[in-house]
Protein backbone atom coordinates (compact mmCIF):
# COMPACT_ATOMS: atom_id res chain seq x y z
CA UNK A 1 0.00 0.00 0.00
CA UNK A 2 0.93 3.56 -0.57
CA UNK A 3 0.90 6.00 1.34
CA UNK A 4 -1.03 8.57 0.40
CA UNK A 5 -0.66 11.42 3.11
CA UNK A 6 2.42 13.72 1.59
CA UNK A 7 4.44 13.71 4.06
CA UNK A 8 7.71 12.23 3.37
CA UNK A 9 8.86 9.40 5.39
CA UNK A 10 11.30 9.60 8.57
CA UNK A 11 14.21 8.06 6.80
CA UNK A 12 14.15 10.64 4.18
CA UNK A 13 14.95 13.99 5.48
CA UNK A 14 13.65 17.26 3.64
CA UNK A 15 15.90 18.97 1.77
CA UNK A 16 14.77 22.50 3.24
CA UNK A 17 15.72 21.01 6.69
CA UNK A 18 18.73 19.68 5.66
CA UNK A 19 20.01 23.33 4.30
CA UNK A 20 18.84 24.45 7.26
CA UNK A 21 20.80 22.52 9.83
CA UNK A 22 24.09 22.73 7.16
CA UNK A 23 23.69 26.13 7.22
CA UNK A 24 22.85 26.10 11.12
CA UNK A 25 26.39 24.23 11.23
CA UNK A 26 28.54 26.73 9.25
CA UNK A 27 27.22 29.85 11.48
CA UNK A 28 28.10 28.09 14.53
CA UNK A 29 31.35 27.38 13.45
CA UNK A 30 32.09 30.76 12.20
CA UNK A 31 30.98 31.99 15.38
CA UNK A 32 33.40 29.86 17.03
CA UNK A 33 35.96 30.95 15.06
CA UNK A 34 35.51 34.96 15.38
CA UNK A 35 35.67 34.03 19.47
CA UNK A 36 38.63 32.62 19.10
CA UNK A 37 40.08 35.39 16.71
CA UNK A 38 38.85 37.87 19.45
CA UNK A 39 40.29 36.08 22.25
CA UNK A 40 43.90 35.57 20.65
CA UNK A 41 46.34 38.61 20.83
CA UNK A 42 47.82 40.48 17.77
CA UNK A 43 51.48 39.69 19.44
CA UNK A 44 53.00 40.65 15.84
CA UNK A 45 51.49 44.22 16.27
CA UNK A 46 52.59 44.31 19.87
CA UNK A 47 55.75 43.28 19.69
CA UNK A 48 56.51 45.80 16.66
CA UNK A 49 55.26 48.59 19.11
CA UNK A 50 57.39 47.27 21.86
CA UNK A 51 60.54 47.45 19.71
CA UNK A 52 60.04 50.84 18.66
CA UNK A 53 58.87 52.28 21.53
CA UNK A 54 62.17 50.66 23.59
CA UNK A 55 64.31 52.53 20.44
CA UNK A 56 62.40 55.79 21.26
CA UNK A 57 63.37 55.47 24.34
CA UNK A 58 66.96 54.49 23.82
CA UNK A 59 67.22 57.21 21.71
CA UNK A 60 65.48 59.78 24.26
CA UNK A 61 67.96 58.52 26.82
CA UNK A 62 71.22 58.99 24.44
CA UNK A 63 70.12 62.46 23.14
CA UNK A 64 69.80 63.55 26.69
CA UNK A 65 73.15 62.16 27.63
CA UNK A 66 74.64 63.24 25.47
CA UNK A 67 78.46 65.54 25.66
CA UNK A 68 77.02 68.83 25.80
CA UNK A 69 80.90 70.55 25.81
CA UNK A 70 82.68 69.77 22.80
CA UNK A 71 82.66 72.18 20.52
Amino acid sequence: MTDKTGEPHADQPNEIVAEAAAIAAQAEAAAAKAVDKARSWPLAKIGLGVGIGSAAVAAAVLYANRNKDAK
